[in-house]
């Protein structure tokens, strides 16, 4: 089967997309619709899916769970690779078997959103053996020197992405060794996309509120336990190429297990790298996202008004 295979359809029932940098409150928003709409909420962040990470991903928590259906939170093994096509097939499938209940997806993973929405070019997925070697090749060379290694298998493809982009230089690599073909082709072949009325509702407060809402939950991950939760996963010794390995606050509490920074400097190093991750999904938002509806704030109950009532004309207008 393709990577990218389609997964079971969903007959075009409408769904809701709630997007946002992380910390805008995204997650509350989705479960305030899925309250009131009877929704079922599917996740779209490529942190959350993993087991093993649940407070250093802000994972909803007990109260939230029973409140409304969660869907793909928590379903792999910090040891797998998941990928946008590998996502959208689940997404699809929890998506379908909630019926009648109305899907919400939220996260903050443009790619996979994007794979929602438009589809992803039918590119097979390499194998274990091949992914396992590409890994070991990174390994060996560095992520210059692998960059350097894929420019000369695939240079359209590495010409846009940076020696720091390693999970999409070895998505890329693993492509070629597996198929023959480079990526940049692949992705020149256009999917093919079943019809699914979709809303999108985007968080996008001020900047400096999200930085600050993103710096206080940091600090309350800290106070709920995440030096233990990056202890355990970093005590799996899992490839450090794994995209689990790559959470926010893994490595900054890591070095700090190890003696190599304080608790101090590994808290504001992972509240740093979390800032910059916002910006990151500041801009793809501000350029992918056609046609949302904007809120320029911080989640809060005020808004809810007006976006119940959005979702509800959608609906309407479908069924009509």
């Amino acid at each position: 089967m393709s990577e990218v295979d389609a997964g079971p359809p969903i007959g075009g029932r409408p769904f809701v997309i709630v997007a946002g940098p992380t910390a805008s409150g995204k997650s509350a928003l989705a479960l305030a619709i899925a309250r009131e709409f009877d929704g079922a909420i599917i996740n779209a962040d490529s942190m959350q899916v993993y087991r093993e990470l649940s407070i250093l991903t802000a994972r909803p928590g007990p109260s939230e769970l029973a409140s409304a259906p969660h869907r793909l939170y928590g379903v792999l093994g910090a040891a797998e690779r998941c990928s946008a096509g590998r996502w959208r097939q689940m997404a699809l499938a929890a998506m379908g078997e909630e019926a009648p209940r109305l899907p919400i997806v939220t996260g903050g993973s443009g790619l996979y959103l994007r794979a929602l929405m438009q589809g992803l070019s039918p590119i097979p997925a390499p194998s274990e053996s091949v992914q396992r070697a590409g890994a070991a090749l990174l390994a060996e060379l560095g992520p210059a020197g692998f960059h350097g290694e894929l420019a000369r298998l695939d240079p359209m493809t590495a010409a846009r992405l940076s020696p720091g982009d390693s999970q999409r230089l070895l998505r890329a690599w693993c492509v070629y060794r597996a198929t023959g073909r480079p990526l940049a082709d692949w992705q020149k072949e256009a999917p093919v996309v079943e019809a699914r009325p979709c809303l999108t509702v985007v968080l996008m407060p001020p900047r400096e509120l999200l930085y600050a809402a993103a710096d206080a939950r940091f600090l309350r991950m800290i106070r709920q336990g995440a030096v233990e939760e990056a202890r355990s996963i970093l005590a799996l010794g899992l490839d450090p190429s794994l995209p689990a390995m790559k959470a926010v606050g893994v490595r900054e509490l890591g070095r700090m297990l190890v003696g190599e920074s304080t608790l101090e400097e590994a808290i504001a190093a992972a509240q740093q790298e979390t800032r910059r991750y916002a910006k990151r999904q500041i801009t793809w938002l501000r350029h992918q996202m056609d046609g949302a509806c904007r809120m320029n704030e911080q989640f809060s109950e005020s808004i809810l008004p007006k976006i119940f009532n959005y979702i509800r004309q959608f609906l309407l207008t479908m069924r009509g």
